[in-house]
């Protein structure tokens, strides 16, 4: 893969001088020959060139980047998502489990801060989630379930 990206680079490189030099004695032969129209062929030719080693840049780049996932996803045991719920169009709060405790998690746009760590688990994560997990986790934290407004 070093190799093609190697070649395409010099190629890159290499054709608009080669143009140059085609164009140098098409001027040079004839002193009094009115000037003469630029080279399409050679213009193609570079315009082509460029465009496959973009193309080859570009799928050499998507290599590397899938070959790196691969790494990165070794261990996707350690950190599990129990619960996320919407708390407004970008905020969210979410409950995770990291190696058996779980931890309340409010996550922004800007940022992601723990609002809590559980000593005892609030929901199994091996079941699915159940309409009471805001309830639980309102009694847990020790505030009522009540909104605000409503007393």
């Amino acid at each position: 893969m070093r190799f093609r990206t190697a070649v395409a680079g010099l190629v890159l490189v290499a054709l608009p001088v080669l143009a140059e030099e085609q164009a140098e004695p098409a001027q040079s032969a004839g002193r009094n020959t009115v000037s003469s129209a630029p080279d399409t062929l050679g213009t193609l030719l570079s315009l082509g060139a460029g465009l496959l080693a973009v193309i080859a840049i570009i799928y050499g780049c998507a290599w590397i980047i899938r070959r790196m996932n691969g790494m990165t996803g070794m261990n996707n045991n350690a950190i599990r998502v129990v619960s996320v719920m919407a708390l407004g169009a970008r905020e969210r709060i979410a409950l995770i489990e990291v190696g058996g405790q779980q931890i309340l998690l409010g996550i922004t746009p800007t940022a992601i801060r723990t609002l809590h760590v559980f000593e005892e688990p609030v929901v199994d994560a091996g079941n699915a989630p159940t309409g009471d997990f805001a309830k639980r986790l309102q009694s847990m934290i020790g505030k009522s379930w009540n909104a605000p407004g409503k007393e």
